[in-house]
């Protein structure tokens, strides 16, 4: 089994229930089983300003599935949960799934980059991590604590713990 981190938002809709559902059904993969969930937190939208803020969240889940197979089992549960995919970047949307560490691989292909990219740059993906694996170290050998403590938090705000229905 690899440890997979993947980042969770949403800002349409019942944004938190989206995210509550997003993580029952991560734990009904086939071969994958849901480790840790963090705190439900409220971000700004990082693109347009004109659209709802985002709830966010990181799970760590164990899975033997492929990096693509997993890629293709979270894009068939956003697209369950409503998601249009766009042209456009970060506008709203109601479910949004990154896988953001797969064990430790470094992976650059098309549709799939691993670590993803930015994640070292976003508040709403390093704290919450940071929440459920504070001692995490990133495959390029840079420790979690130090991205965190480099990122201003720009208005994240903790919500609530995440609770699964």
């Amino acid at each position: 089994m690899t440890p997979v981190y993947i980042g969770l938002g949403s800002n349409l809709g019942q944004s938190q229930k989206q995210i509550q559902a997003a993580c029952r059904d991560l734990s009904q993969l086939s071969e994958t089983r849901l480790i840790k969930c963090s705190s439900l937190f409220q971000s700004l939208p990082m693109g347009p300003q004109n659209q709802p803020n985002y709830v966010n969240a990181v799970v760590l889940i164990e899975t033997r599935l492929s990096p693509d197979c997993l890629l293709h089992q979270t894009q068939n549960i956003e697209t369950q949960h409503g998601r249009i995919r766009k042209s456009d970047r970060w506008g709203p949307r109601t479910l949004d799934l990154d896988i953001l560490l797969y064990g430790q691989q470094q992976l650059n292909e098309v549709n799939l980059t691993i670590p993803h990219i930015g994640m070292k740059q976003r508040e709403f993906v390093l704290y919450p991590l940071f929440e459920i694996a504070p001692e995490l170290i990133l495959p390029c050998g840079e420790k979690l604590s130090d991205l965190v403590r480099a990122c201003p938090k720009n208005g994240l705000q903790i919500m609530s713990e995440l609770v699964l229905i």
